[in-house]
């Protein structure tokens, strides 16, 4: 079996043994259920559709939650474990670096993956057999929405990767991840926001696309709010998804890279640091 798999397979079951999976899963379920049905409410007598409502609602709750459970859950997954001392008896197996430190992000990614499936999951089954005015395009909307939340939280958990394998002290990385969670979540929209004010909102038309792509809190939200029509209709986002003119394939292609190239990075300095 491949070193990656059970390095992956050991951090499923230490974060069962942790309480972690539980904890992730009753959370996002519980803020999910009580954001499908109370954000569904008021359409029940109208034409609008319930689950592209709670797309909306749980893309919102999406930006705010996940990036910090995924920052919280890997945050130390590797400055944590050489402070303890295992990293190096790990090494002393015939494994590499690269191969921990991969096997570690699988294990975590698959965590949680596991959480937003069942919590979101759930909910939206819960609000689909609850109601007759769902068609195939909420549906699709809805599996968007867990595939790209989960893409989401695998760019956190790639970017936790990089902060834990250049700190040398846990604490600095927990300073550090939640200085990129406000950073990506609150202050960039905030900036931005500013920016558009400061500008009047001239700010050049090919410009502003590219800033939000340089955000994947951004990139997370156009996709899920703009690229189903019933689901742009509720979000507010359709005069902005004719100024954006981004396609859902790169949107997605976007999320990966910015999995990817922390995930690159943590590997290349985490393959030179000294233990």
């Amino acid at each position: 079996m491949s070193p990656v798999i059970i390095i992956a397979g050991k951090e499923v079951r230490d974060s069962i043994r942790n309480r972690w999976v539980v904890s992730a899963t009753l959370l996002l379920a519980g803020l999910a259920f009580s954001l499908a049905f109370l954000g569904s409410a008021p359409t029940g007598g109208s034409a609008a559709e319930p689950l592209a409502v709670v797309v909306v609602s749980l893309a919102s709750l999406t930006i705010f939650l996940v990036p910090l459970i995924a920052l919280m859950l890997a945050y130390d997954a590797l400055v944590g474990e050489a402070e303890r001392g295992t990293l190096l008896l790990l090494l002393t197996y015939p494994v590499t670096k690269g191969q921990v430190l991969l096997g570690k992000f699988v294990g975590h990614l698959a965590v949680l993956s596991l959480a937003i499936v069942l919590g979101y999951g759930a909910a939206g089954v819960a609000v689909g057999m609850g109601t007759e005015n769902v068609n195939a395009q909420s549906w699709q909307a809805f599996g968007a929405l867990i595939g790209s939340s989960i893409l989401l939280g695998g760019v956190f958990i790639a970017i936790a990767y990089l902060i834990s394998a250049i700190v040398r002290e846990r604490g600095a990385a927990a300073g550090i991840a939640i200085g990129i969670w406000l950073l990506c979540v609150v202050l960039y929209d905030m900036g931005l926001l500013g920016v558009l004010v400061a500008t009047k909102g001239q700010i050049h038309e090919n410009l502003f696309p590219w800033l939000l792509i340089a955000n994947p809190t951004d990139i997370f939200r156009l996709f899920n709010l703009t690229a189903f029509d019933n689901v742009r209709t509720f979000s507010g986002l359709a005069g902005l998804s004719g100024q954006v003119k981004f396609s859902s394939t790169f949107l997605v292609f976007s999320l990966l890279t910015w999995m990817l190239l922390p995930l690159l990075g943590a590997v290349i300095v985490f393959r030179k640091r000294e233990l």
